[in-house]
């Protein structure tokens, strides 16, 4: 046949590092290893009793299976307004400055398409989480990388970025705290983006997915704190994470209003919004967390984070310790501790669950500033931290 049933920009998006890496669960399995996954960064626990509860009763109810609207309920709107000058002292406009979304992803998955024109240039960081490249692909937009280097504390140069590269430039991509190098940035940084920003007439979009997953008394901040932030910033923000609500599909867009109506416009046309229930039970749980109900989901994170990193320095494998996230953006000591020249964070994540059964997801699978690293998820619990620290040190030993 000669027509072909499969587009070409499918090509641009690349390979899923995560259904390559459940092959090589397959594989480890199929060797007879029980495989300890610290690949993907899933929530490991429950949402509270309070929001199952809230889910579950407005399942129940004969009302709840219209269509919930794309913008989401004014009830979950303004929860977030709310949630968001608790935790930030920031306020936004509910009806203009504010969009639900199905999860954060959702929304950066189709932002370049309402905001982009193809051939414009989003900046967007390298190591980066996959999502944010995927989604110029789709939209036709160049990406443009700027390097996250350990030197300078995994924060991008604006000053390294042609004047050209500025012009053609329509958004800037930032995530503090990060995924993957579990970086953290403070508002000195955020003060310099606006400004730089404002400079170029561009907009930031600010991923703030971890913004409840930080530890040893650090607070993120958000960018909409900065003074004239919502001239030309955006933020998203996800309940999965924080909420323990991954599976719900359920966060929101703040800022800037005619980039929130963009989005708005756009997802007006593709979709009908979020299972209504959902909404009510992210409304529960944001004023959980108003009221402060729940001991924080960071705490969880703080110790098993001290865990793994106590049971790696133990076996001589220092790693710096982060200050948010649910990961651990670990540096391989490979060729200090003898394995031979060429081994790639790739094949090294492969080789040690085919031989070992610790599944981790390989630094250059996030970009190439990436290679020499692998990310390790805190989603286990911490016997089963110890035992994969354990293992992961014996594959790197040759052991």
């Amino acid at each position: 046949m000669s027509k072909r049933w499969r587009a070409d920009r499918l090509g641009r998006l690349g390979s899923s590092i995560f259904a390559e890496v459940d092959g090589w669960k397959r594989e480890a399995r199929q060797a007879g290893h029980e495989v300890i996954d610290l690949s993907i960064g899933s929530p490991d626990a429950p949402p509270s009793e309070t929001v199952r509860r809230v889910l579950a009763d407005a399942a129940l109810r004969p009302d709840s299976y219209g269509y919930p609207g794309s913008k989401g309920s004014p009830a979950f709107l303004n929860k977030a307004a709310e949630w968001l000058a608790y935790r930030f002292g920031v306020q936004v406009d509910p009806e203009q400055e504010l969009l639900s979304l199905m999860g954060s992803q959702d929304g950066l998955g189709h932002l370049a398409l309402a905001l982009c024109n193809p051939g414009d240039i989003a900046l967007i960081p390298d190591p980066g989480y996959s999502i944010y490249a995927a989604g110029l692909a789709v939209a036709g937009v160049e990406p443009y990388l700027m390097p996250l280097k350990a030197e300078n504390g995994f924060l991008p140069d604006f000053n390294r970025i042609p004047e050209e590269v500025w012009k053609r430039t329509k958004f800037m991509l930032l995530n503090y705290p990060s995924n993957p190098v579990s970086a953290v940035a403070d508002l000195g940084f955020f003060q310099e983006a606006v400004a730089a920003a404002k400079r170029h007439e561009v907009l930031i979009v600010h991923d703030l997915a971890y913004s409840e997953m930080a530890f040893d008394g650090y607070r993120p901040p958000s960018i909409l704190q900065i003074q004239g932030a919502l001239d030309c910033a955006v933020e998203f923000h996800s309940l999965s994470k924080s909420f323990n609500m991954a599976g719900s599909r359920i966060g929101f867009l703040a800022g800037n209003r005619e980039a929130v109506g963009a989005l708005r416009e756009l997802k007006g046309n593709i979709d009908y919004g979020i299972f209504s229930p959902v909404q009510e039970a992210a409304i529960a749980a944001l004023e959980e967390d108003i009221r402060g109900v729940n001991e924080p989901v960071a705490a969880l994170y703080q110790r098993r984070r001290d865990v793994l990193l106590q049971a790696l320095r133990t076996e001589g494998w220092e790693i710096p310790v982060p200050k948010a996230t649910m990961f651990v953006w670990a540096p391989l000591p490979a060729m200090e501790w003898g394995l031979s020249e060429g081994w790639s964070s790739r094949r090294i994540s492969r080789e040690m669950l085919i031989r070992y059964g610790v599944a981790v997801i390989p630094g250059d699978a996030f970009g190439q500033e990436g290679e020499g690293y692998v990310r390790i998820a805190l989603v286990n619990d911490e016997e089963l931290l110890i035992e994969a620290a354990s293992r992961m040190v014996r594959f790197i030993r040759g052991e």
